[in-house]
């Protein structure tokens, strides 16, 4: 049999009962940083174990026979906290930590071909004593105070909202693969978006580049790496997402009629693993069509157009640099200038929406000042009352009858 940890407080039923009542829990250290807590009530104990965090696993026998199940003695009792505590390899009653979650999450992202960086960005923003803590002992309100501290240190609300996402995406899947974590609305609600304030706040007026601009930079970042510079002609030719992009293979290309190209692109599954997977042809340019045939026929049919590309943003700040504009930029102007020149080219939202995988509703949320510019080219067909119509200009429409007849 094990040795056990001797304590004289907590060793029988007998010893336990004398104690008084009290919220705050009688300790024992079974290990370093691992500790045997038992709660006196009015009626029977209860056991936990901490380390890093506290989890209750069972009553204690003060007024029935230990079953080591549900009811344990203190042997039992220790033994049991050992067990949630260190876990071993037949052994799943370890409960996950936020560290393990999002360790499981970066895995799972780099199988599926997602940026790992989703997982580390969160890992960034955590403290030590919240990376120890239990999933399931997570609360609604310790997460919102956690999402709006990242706010109150300097991070845009864009990004604590992009961060929390993330965080929420890791809890979730450390939910589907241990049942017993049932806590999911703390996160659900603690970590939803929050909203930027507008108020007086100016709209970004670099969210659209003009198309010398786009051409300047797509040309420099041909320079800086051939695989990069490949990627951004087709952001800037296309503007899809970098995700969408990189599900491309060469039997997406569809160059038969040279002088109408077309490019079978992956819709997002923004967020959803089970979404069924859908293509939609997007027009592209003759010589953006070239440049994607001939790297087709370099990767060979079985190789995806791109290989995942990391610090796409560093690389495009670098090029951004050369050309002296503002280093704030994200590659995604490319999707925003591409959504908003063919704003400025009276095309149907519902076509522009279409192409670009979102909604005509998101377009007129989003770009609504641009869609006021492009309203005044709508002026030509408004009614003018400059010129009043003269009565003799009137024409009676025959009747029925004498249109029938003719």
């Amino acid at each position: 049999m094990a040795r056990s940890i001797y304590s004289e407080k907590l060793k029988n039923r007998t010893n336990r009962l004398k104690l008084p009542v009290k919220k705050k829990p009688y300790k024992v250290a079974l290990a370093p940083g691992i500790f045997l807590c038992y709660r006196r009530n009015d009626g029977p104990g209860t056991w936990s174990v901490e380390c890093g965090w506290l989890k209750r696993f069972g009553l204690a026998d003060d007024h029935e026979d230990a079953n080591n199940n549900s009811v344990f003695s203190y042997h039992q009792a220790q033994q049991r906290a050992l067990k949630l505590a260190r876990g071993n390899e037949s052994n799943n009653d370890k409960p996950v930590t936020v560290h393990e979650a999002l360790d499981a999450y970066e895995t799972d992202l780099a199988a599926r071909g997602g940026a790992k960086y989703n997982a580390t960005s969160v890992r960034n923003h955590v403290s030590a004593s919240m990376l120890a803590k239990v999933v399931m002992l997570l609360t609604e309100t310790e997460l919102r105070d956690w999402r709006n501290a990242l706010v109150a240190k300097g991070l845009k609300v864009s990004s604590a909202n992009r961060i929390g996402k993330s965080f929420k995406a890791a809890l979730a899947l450390a939910a589907t693969r241990d049942k017993r974590i049932t806590n999911g609305l703390a996160w659900r609600n603690g970590l939803k978006p929050l909203k930027a304030k507008v108020g007086n706040a100016r709209p970004r007026d670099n969210y659209y580049l003009p198309d010398a601009t786009i051409l300047a930079i797509v040309r420099e970042c041909a320079n800086e790496e051939t695989d990069f510079g490949a990627l951004i002609d087709v952001l800037a030719g296309t503007g899809v997402r970098e995700s969408q992009a990189l599900k491309l293979y060469p039997d997406d290309i569809l160059d038969d009629d040279p002088e109408a190209p077309r490019l079978m692109m992956w819709c997002s599954n923004k967020g959803a693993s089970d979404r069924d997977p859908e293509q939609r042809a997007l027009p592209i340019t003759p010589k953006l069509a070239e440049m994607l045939r001939a790297r087709a026929i370099a990767r060979k049919t079985n190789r995806p157009l791109f290989d995942r590309i990391w610090n796409v943003s560093a690389k495009f700040r670098i090029v951004l640099k050369r050309l002296g504009l503002d280093l704030s930029l994200t590659p995604y102007v490319l999707r925003h200038s591409s959504i908003i020149r063919q704003i400025r080219a009276n095309t149907p939202l519902r076509i522009i929406a279409f192409a670009h995988d979102t909604s005509a509703a998101e377009i007129e949320r989003t770009y609504a000042r641009y869609l006021n510019v492009a309203s005044d080219d709508a002026r030509g067909g408004l009614l003018s009352d400059e010129v009043a119509p003269q009565p003799g200009n009137v024409v009676k429409l025959a009747s029925s009858k004498k249109r029938r007849a003719a």
